[in-house]
């Protein structure tokens, strides 16, 4: 999953990273195909290049060698609703058809099994960031046909699309899950399985999603890491192992 967002990103782009795979993403790309990569935090931290895995927004080493460190209204208000952030990763809780992301309530609202963090800059980069790729493993809890609660728009949704809500940005664009990527269709914005991993089974990929998921009419097969992009992760990027599991003896 970190290979596959890694290899979304173009060098030169203007990235607003959380942490996590995304981040270990992100820097993986700077590491192979984009140097030039700009990383903007929610935090403030402006061209971050940390020397580590940051464990938090709030982590010291996303502030060393930065371009500059600015307030979170800056971040917000100049760059991202200014219209200068190309790419914003997002998590979840759930994520339904047509890329509606929950991380608000699990339940109803106003009675809700699991209260969740919230919407955080989750909204706002859904809403603005020129495109948006989603990071989640691809299961029927994750993936269910409707949220609970819509904190963050995808593409379409019992609100109208983003074209007549009069959205600025892309919304997602892929979603990178364990079993393969799924894209919005160009007709209604619902997603469907575009791609695969090597070795996965499609119909499997298929039932893991909480809806009848679509198969893309050319279904892709992605090619597997290469040995670089492994040795980068395990021995150069996440040594702690903070995001990516040990390796058995």
């Amino acid at each position: 999953m970190a290979v596959r967002a890694a290899r979304e990103l173009r060098d030169g782009e203007v990235v607003f990273v959380g942490i996590g795979l995304p981040n270990l993403a992100c820097n993986l790309a700077r590491a192979t195909h984009a140097p030039n990569l700009v990383l903007i935090y929610e935090s403030g931290a402006v061209g971050a290049v940390p020397d580590r895995l940051p464990v938090s927004i709030g982590d010291p080493a996303l502030v060393t060698g930065s371009l500059g460190v600015a307030t979170m209204a800056d971040v917000f208000q100049f760059y991202l609703q200014g219209g200068r952030i190309e790419v914003g990763f997002l998590g979840r809780a759930q994520i339904d058809r047509y890329g509606n992301i929950n991380s608000t309530v699990i339940g109803s609202y106003e009675h809700p099994k699991v209260r969740l963090p919230g919407s955080g800059g989750a909204c706002e980069i859904a809403i603005h960031a020129k495109r948006v790729i989603i990071v989640a493993p691809l299961s029927p809890r994750t993936f269910p046909e409707n949220v609970d609660f819509i904190t963050s728009p995808g593409q379409n949704g019992k609100y109208g699309s983003r074209e007549q809500l009069h959205l600025p940005g892309a919304g997602p664009v892929r979603v990178v899950t364990d079993m393969g990527i799924l894209a919005p269709a160009r007709s209604d914005g619902e997603l469907e399985l575009v791609a695969i991993y090597p070795g996965v089974d499609e119909k499997e990929a298929r039932s893991r999603a909480g809806w009848p998921l679509r198969c893309a009419p050319n279904l892709e097969v992605l090619p597997p890491p290469t040995s670089e992009e492994l040795r980068l992760l395990r021995d150069v990027l996440d040594t702690d192992h903070l995001y990516i599991g040990k390796r058995e003896a």
